[in-house]
């Protein structure tokens, strides 16, 4: 793993065949990437750095779920840093997105924005995001095949916004399927911060296998 600033972002990068895979992390997780790295053989890696994880992976604002941090729209910028910075200097010949949280819920929302991918990897997605539902039904997936999961307690909650992933999930899930796209929806054990490392690499093995 080599640490690189392309285009003005820090961007974690290991070489590997022509499958490239995008992906994210930010401070809070800085020291599980190598472990991630490891966690995925054979493909070319490349972990975009984020210094605003709410504003840098959300499509709209919106208004806080937990304490008083709400989340921004910085989520056009970081695509359009992908197709247009990223993607040209890693040069090559597929390109699939993933993440975990709400840089799943980016990396689904990439792939009805853009052709650019071919496959998605969505583990334990934010998609009790506010007007996610009518989105995914007012636009088409690009890509062709998605990865969808979510621990099996990501519902058990006081939280009211969060008590609606698990059917949320099952929308998203059902929508496409019923669009075609290959998918398939995994639960996991636990709640939304038990193995992240291990849900993961099982999420990005699944579109590395497509």
């Amino acid at each position: 793993m080599e640490l690189r600033n392309i285009a003005g972002r820090e961007v974690a990068v290991r070489k590997g065949d022509g499958r490239c895979l995008i992906t994210f992390f930010a401070d809070f997780d800085r020291g599980a990437l190598q472990e991630m790295f490891d966690s995925v053989p054979d493909a070319t890696i490349a972990a975009v750095g984020l210094t605003d994880w709410n504003a840098e992976m959300s499509p709209w604002d919106a208004p806080p779920v937990f304490g008083e941090e709400g989340f921004g729209h910085g989520a056009q910028d970081t695509l359009d840093y992908i197709t247009g910075s990223l993607i040209p200097e890693m040069g090559c010949d597929r390109y699939m997105i993933g993440g975990y949280s709400l840089a799943g819920l980016f990396s689904l929302w990439a792939c009805y924005r853009t052709d650019a991918f071919e496959c998605c990897a969505a583990a334990s997605p934010s998609v009790w995001f506010p007007e996610w539902d009518p989105f995914i039904r007012d636009n088409r997936m690009n890509a062709g095949h998605v990865y969808l999961s979510l621990g099996d307690r990501e519902a058990k909650t006081r939280n009211q916004v969060m008590r609606t992933v698990a059917d949320r999930i099952q929308l998203q899930y059902d929508v496409l399927k019923g669009s075609g796209t290959d998918t398939v929806l995994e639960w996991n054990h636990g709640n939304h911060f038990q193995d992240l490392v291990t849900r993961k690499a099982r999420a990005f093995g699944w579109i590395l296998s497509r």
